[in-house]
């Protein structure tokens, strides 16, 4: 079903914000989940996840960014700081602690919301790294010179089925890629100029999810991201960037279930 805790568009800094929701047949406590996702993305690209994370006995939510999906606020103008706060006020509403799970951009989002709001814990699939993804431009160069020229003129990143799929059906990848969106030019600018997040508050223990097979965010980094949390890291080989979408989408998130039933 769908939620709408944001009731209020008041002001531009606090737009109203879609949320997916799925919850489990009996509460036994278990942390909620809050998945936030990636650049040109929005709530919808979880549906697999939050399912099966219900199904496992977590209360979980999508939010969607302003400006993505079924969100308020505009693309324009919008910053990494602007999506933290909308996290963060998406994980102020739900009846516990949260786990904070980001994916892409979403990644690098929550990894600046952890250093603000204490979190159960946080995951990071396949996320942007925690220092400038410089590598990640240089490799949409190497596929598609011409994305690469557009991104750096301030145009939306164009999400290709060969940037985010590998083993995908064709007809299944483009429903996925005609979904997804365009992205605020000066959070795709962030991207490449932005500083390291403080560590977690609270202390935090986190995850990272990743796939060496990744075309758009290098393993490299995604490594040294690991390694900076102190984090417990898995890879999927063979898998794409939309590790939640591809055809094992299965894999990493039983590898997320077991990992909380045991992150405390």
């Amino acid at each position: 079903m769908t939620g709408n805790p944001f009731a209020t568009n008041r002001a531009v800094s606090r737009p109203q914000l879609e949320i997916l929701e799925r919850q489990p047949a009996v509460d036994s406590g278990k942390p909620p989940l809050l998945f936030v996702h990636g650049l040109g993305h929005g709530a919808w690209c979880w549906e697999n996840w939050l399912d099966a994370a219900a199904a496992a006995g977590h209360p979980a939510y999508a939010v969607s960014l302003r400006g993505h999906g079924g969100s308020g606020g505009s693309l324009r103008g919008a910053r990494l700081g602007q999506y933290v706060d909308d996290v963060i006020r998406a994980a102020a509403t739900l009846p516990r602690r949260a786990v904070l799970v980001g994916h892409s951009l979403g990644g690098l989002v929550v990894q600046k919301a952890l250093a603000r709001y204490s979190a159960y814990a946080g995951v990071l699939v396949a996320p942007v790294p925690a220092h400038p993804a410089v590598a990640s431009l240089l490799a949409v160069a190497r596929r598609h010179p011409l994305d690469a020229a557009r991104l750096t003129f301030g145009g939306s990143l164009p999400l290709r089925a060969d940037y985010l799929f590998t083993t995908l059906d064709g007809e299944e990848a483009k429903r996925h890629t005609d979904r997804c969106g365009r992205e605020s030019a000066l959070a795709q600018y962030q991207l490449l100029l932005h500083r390291p997040a403080a560590p977690p508050r609270g202390g935090a223990p986190v995850l990272v999810l990743a796939t060496p097979d990744d075309r758009l965010v290098p393993i490299r980094g995604v490594r040294s991201t690991a390694t900076r949390y102190g984090a417990t890291l898995r890879e999927f080989p063979g898998m794409g960037h939309d590790l939640m979408l591809d055809v094992r989408w299965e894999e990493p998130l039983k590898s997320m279930v077991d990992w909380l039933s045991t992150a405390r």
